[in-house]
């Protein structure tokens, strides 16, 4: 099989080392790159280095005419990153087109953000030494951005990492997840389409405004304990990171005077609030916990994986959960009525197993599920699990629910915060006196009413608190917290 190139400042390239892609679901090679070797890695954080001032200064229409571009290819070629993203994640492929038409909007987005993003104008008269001053207030680029991406969404989450930095005038570097290598490498055929040279020879598109520098982009699959040379590296002083929280522990810990950002998980509630309880409401909150605590196969970070019902409606809503987790379908992601594929690798899935078997050992009742076959495991539902068992305390990453009785809202939300993550949170209830007391009470990074927490619109701000991270995505979040402020004051200005 012809391996992958991936690409050091623009421009594909070999290396020496084969890194071989497996699907999850059986194990079959479904494709080939290679790793950056240190010499090739160095290249493309010194283009980065080198080309930060000349990014910065792009006029916004190339920037934006650049987004635009990646977002027309890739909606071009959907079907075929789909199914590219199933065979590498063993994502089902009706998620896989979920997540290339995501990263469409993202990176249209991208390009709508960077014709906007122009500062603003403070008048200073507002104190006698201010008159005749005004300021301009800018932001720029800190410089080079490093994103680290996991592979639970191998496509849209690496947009969240490049396209805000391509609005702003930063150059990046991207380091994909190993076991999700290829969409990236693909995104980074896009990305040389619109690069000067480019990568795959002649000229950029018509209409690109002459393209985006060669250092702007890079792509380097290399193994996760090289990552810290990455992260450490002075010519790289924003490191944009999604994945667990040890890792992004490590992360701060080692880069203590660069500008980070964490987006680390979560262990994601819903809460069935007293009046959601007609015939309607049940089934739709049954529906929609059952569909997206399981969609990703639980991994994703704001995948539903704690559940708490008021108690009087327990008996009513329990057997409506269970019915509708039993009705996902379970099996080759490749065919378009699966529902539940696999988990990313066999210890991934034991993981999930083991954690699971500790709680039923500690008490709890499996009421569907608790079953691992090779890398899947089957949709489980829990109730009476110890509020100690690492299945309700720490992110499960897998398809597994866990459903307790409260006795009102207030005790609700404080079984929310009883965690050590706050990313998302979501309350299902009609009463605006209760979705305000949700959100001044619930100590997440957003708060979803009548829905579930899995709830992401591309563009708004996203990020969580505690151990959920720093920092928040979503393009203009993303943008500010690459750039940084710059003023300049204005003399002897009649206003």
């Amino acid at each position: 099989m012809q391996r992958v190139p991936f690409y050091v400042a623009g421009r594909p390239v070999d290396g020496a080392e084969t890194l071989v892609v497996r699907h999850p679901y059986d194990g079959r090679e479904v494709g080939r790159t290679s790793h950056a070797d240190p010499e090739q890695v160095d290249t493309a954080l010194a283009a980065a280095a080198a080309v930060a001032d000349r990014a910065a200064a792009l006029p916004a229409h190339v920037r934006a005419a650049a987004l635009d571009h990646v977002s027309r290819r890739l909606a071009e070629r959907a079907e075929e990153v789909a199914r590219l993203i199933t065979a590498e994640s063993g994502k089902p492929i009706r998620w896989a087109r979920v997540e290339v038409s995501r990263a469409v909007a993202t990176f249209r987005w991208g390009a709508e953000e960077a014709r906007r993003w122009s500062g603003e104008v403070q008048r200073l008269d507002t104190e006698p030494s201010g008159e005749g001053r005004v300021a301009l207030v800018r932001r720029v680029p800190r410089g080079p951005v490093l994103g680290i991406t996991p592979f639970n969404f191998p496509l849209n989450l690496v947009a969240h990492k490049v396209a805000p930095a391509l609005a702003v005038g930063a150059p990046i570097v991207v380091k994909p997840a190993p076991a999700t290598p290829l969409t990236a490498l693909l995104l980074g055929e896009l990305l040389a389409e619109v690069t000067e040279p480019a990568g795959s020879g002649g000229g950029p598109p018509a209409g690109t405004g002459g393209g985006l520098p060669a250092g702007m982009f890079s792509v380097l699959p290399v193994p996760n304990e090289r990552a810290a040379e990455l992260v450490r590296d002075p010519r790289l002083p924003v490191v944009s990171f999604t994945g667990s929280g040890p890792v992004g522990a490590d992360i701060r810990r080692s880069a203590p005077d660069k500008h980070v950002t964490l987006e680390l998980g979560g262990n994601a509630a819903a809460v069935v609030c007293a009046d959601w309880a007609a015939d309607d409401d049940f089934q739709r909150a049954a529906e929609r916990i059952a569909t997206f605590g399981n969609y990703q196969a639980g991994q994703s970070c704001i995948a539903v994986q704690r559940v708490f019902v008021h108690e009087w409606l327990l008996d009513g809503f329990l057997p409506r959960l269970v019915a509708a987790v039993a009705a996902l379908r379970t099996g080759d992601p490749t065919d378009d009525a699966t529902d539940v594929g696999p988990l990313i690798d066999e210890s991934a899935a034991r993981r999930v197993e083991r954690w699971v078997d500790e709680a039923v050992a500690a008490g709890a009742t499996v009421e569907l599920g608790g079953r691992r076959e090779g890398t899947t495991f089957a949709p489980t539902v829990l109730t009476g699990v110890p509020p100690d068992s690492r299945v309700r305390t720490e992110e499960v990453f897998g398809p597994v629910l866990v459903v307790a009785p409260v006795p009102d809202d207030a005790a609700a939300f404080a079984a929310v915060n009883d965690s050590a993550y706050g990313l998302q949170a979501g309350v299902f209830t009609h009463s605006l006196q209760t979705a305000f007391a949700a959100y001044r009470a619930l100590q997440v990074g957003g708060v979803i009413v009548g829905d579930v927490p899995s709830y992401r619109a591309d563009q708004m701000p996203y990020g969580g608190v505690k151990g959920s991270g720093v920092g928040r995505e979503g393009l203009r979040s993303a943008m500010e917290d690459y750039t940084e402020s710059r003023v300049m004051v204005l003399t002897g200005i009649d206003l």
